[in-house]
């Protein structure tokens, strides 16, 4: 099965200068827990839930004050759209990371492919073992 088969499309990204207030907002209305970073028609980054919380707002500052830069994950790791899922799936299972952006043979952000658009396409005990690969570090 191929990537492009499994992810979700219509995954846009926000500028680095964008505050996480807005973040947290794009976030809440897509019911989504990732947010890419492009700058100069690139990915640079990633900010997650996770990121606000722990690099943002635990550290005593006001999400209206932070902007993306700041707490974004830098480096993207992804997936391509014609890659098999198992492909990804082991990318994902290294690098211990629970969402891929999907890129073109053009190099243009497609989609997005995550744990959850996984458990939705393939047999619950391959869901399981990437869930237990990818949540490793947080035991």
């Amino acid at each position: 099965m191929k990537v492009k088969e499994v992810m979700h499309s219509g995954v846009s990204w926000v500028q680095p200068d964008t505050k996480l207030s807005d973040i947290a907002k794009v976030m809440k209305a897509e019911d989504i827990g990732a947010v890419p970073v492009g700058e100069n028609d690139r990915l640079i980054g990633m900010v997650t839930d996770r990121d606000i919380t722990c690099r943002g707002v635990a550290n005593g500052n006001s999400p209206d004050k932070l902007t993306a830069r700041d707490v974004m994950t830098k480096g993207i790791t992804y997936c391509r759209e014609n890659e098999e899922v198992d492909d990804a799936i082991r990318i994902m299972e290294s690098k211990k990371i629970r969402r891929l952006p999907v890129i073109n043979k053009d190099k243009r952000m497609v989609g997005m492919l995550s744990i959850g658009d996984i458990s939705h396409s393939l047999p619950q005990d391959l869901t399981g073992e990437v869930v237990k690969a990818v949540s490793a570090h947080h035991a």
